[in-house]
């Protein structure tokens, strides 16, 4: 009996809450809802937060409190993992108040917004480049902020992603065998991101291309064509002595050295 009135009285409160707050929402005592929105804040009710501030910031626009109000509202919705709302407010939060007392977390925020939704190197990076330019603008704008290492870091996350994503498009147009269009790929990838911890892999893919891009040209170019792949090799061993690679890349040196010296083709399966 007492578990069943227990169940009731918890109903009971649960509606009167919902009651209440149905009520507040319908109110026109704005002070009453601002008060009530931060303490929802507070307690990380942040939906109930967003819902009161969407109705009452635009009645403290003009007003000493209109800077609070919505570095509040944009810090609910990241609090609630809505990554692209919040980026959304904090970079017009920004665009409000550039001088404010909250613009250099409201910078660094917004970036970290496009930092979380930065998609799997296989997707459209779009956001990943818009993190990295919030970082870089984070950085020139507060370039003593205590966040500097932190926003380095995250920068070379996400251009980590930005090189995986060149890598994987390289090695659609290889498997594709549209060597030269790889070696291009490549090339650019490697030339914008030098210190990328995919270098290795790349640079292997790279020379490999080269190599089925001369083997599998008009007689009348391959000699240039090998001679480019011969090119490649020495900056590849000399970057990488003691690579993985290592014996695959010794194959493709004696089948091109091989051509170079007799004119004859040696195909290699990579």
């Amino acid at each position: 009996m007492r578990f069943r009135l227990h169940i009731v009285l918890i109903i009971l409160v649960l509606v009167s809450s919902c009651t209440g707050y149905e009520k507040l929402l319908k109110s026109k005592d704005y002070d009453l809802k601002k008060s009530k929105a931060k303490e929802f804040f507070e307690a990380g009710e942040y939906v109930k937060t967003t819902e009161l501030l969407t109705q009452i910031l635009p009645r403290f626009r003009a007003t000493d409190e209109a800077e609070d109000l919505n570095w509040m509202n944009a810090q609910a919705y990241y609090g609630m993992k809505d990554y692209i709302m919040a980026g959304s407010y904090f970079k017009s939060f920004i665009d409000q108040f550039p001088f404010g007392k909250h613009a250099e977390e409201a910078n660094y925020m917004a970036a970290l917004s496009d930092y979380n939704i930065s998609a799997r190197p296989e997707l459209d990076q779009e956001n990943t480049k818009n993190a990295i330019e919030g970082f870089n603008i984070f950085m020139n704008k507060f370039p003593n902020s205590t966040k500097i290492e932190d926003c380095k870091k995250r920068i070379s996350d996400l251009e980590d992603k930005l090189v995986e994503k060149s890598y994987l498009n390289a090695k659609l147009y290889y498997d594709m065998k549209q060597y030269k269009a790889a070696v291009v790929a490549l090339s650019n990838s490697l030339k914008e991101y030098a210190s990328t911890k995919y270098r290795e892999k790349m640079m292997f893919l790279k020379l490999n291309s080269l190599y089925l891009y001369g083997v599998h040209s008009l007689a009348i170019k391959q000699k240039e064509r090998y001679q480019a792949t011969l090119d490649d090799y020495f900056s590849f061993m000399e970057e990488f002595p003691k690579s993985s690679y290592s014996r695959d890349v010794d194959d493709i040196f004696q089948a091109t050295n091989k051509f170079l010296k007799t004119g004859k083709t040696e195909s290699l399966v990579k």
